[in-house]
């Protein structure tokens, strides 16, 4: 996987042209530096919300043109059937609002809101929105499929992710480039890259997978 600077809109991109892409922590009106004509091909891979406002927070993302591929979304434990209508209000709004972009929306469950908004999004057949992985998942699994994007800390356990064959972009909070470095590059010794997974998932996009019993790894295949 590779492990991507996670840092505040407001900071200026000019310390981090050597560490493309990068990921925004929402904190307001960015730098005037990430417009796309001045961030000098610096690509920002995702922009994470806060939980307080996230409609009008990427709404706002996207009226600065800032061309992401993700946006992550903050999501609480729907508990009313109010609440769950509401999350489905506001992730219809947002696909609407990204339709032709090329973004596409990856929610950060809860630990406790996994099964709730997995089982709401079935209902709804929300195949198009996707999941943002963080150390408070303990069982990842159920969110293979469309586990597109995760964000970690320093010392986080990423085995088993790796398990699961996980190897997209991972964002490491960071505030100085020297720092996010090293740190990156500890993570990256305990835990290289996999090609496939240690055991291959039981189900994708809610449907069984029916194995292929004619298709055979070779000996190093479950190498990283």
């Amino acid at each position: 996987m590779r492990f991507v600077p996670l840092i505040p809109s407001s900071f200026d991109p000019a310390p981090w042209l050597s560490l493309t892409p990068v990921m925004l922590r929402w904190d307001g009106a960015p730098h005037g530096g990430w417009s796309p004509a001045a961030r000098r091909g610096l690509a920002i891979h995702a922009v994470h919300l806060s939980s307080e406002s996230p409609v009008e927070e990427a709404l706002e993302v996207l009226r600065h043109g800032l061309e992401v591929d993700f946006l992550v979304i903050p999501v609480r434990r729907p508990e009313t059937r109010e609440a769950r209508f509401q999350l489905l209000g506001h992730l219809e709004t947002l696909l609407e609002a990204t339709a032709g972009r090329g973004i596409k929306l990856a929610l950060r469950l809860d630990s406790d809101a996994v099964s709730t908004v997995q089982d709401l999004l079935r209902e709804a057949r929300g195949e198009a929105v996707g999941f943002c992985w963080h150390p408070g998942i303990q069982d990842a699994e159920p969110l293979a499929d469309r586990l597109w994007c995760g964000v970690c800390e320093p010392g986080t356990d990423l085995r088993p992710l790796q398990a699961l064959g996980y190897r997209w972009d991972m964002a490491l909070a960071a505030e100085a480039p020297a720092t996010f470095r090293a740190q990156a590059a500890a993570l990256e010794t305990a835990h290289p890259s996999v090609l496939f997974p240690a055991q291959m998932p039981a189900t994708a996009l809610g449907r069984p997978v029916v194995p292929d019993d004619s298709l055979v790894f070779g000996k190093h295949w479950d190498r990283s």
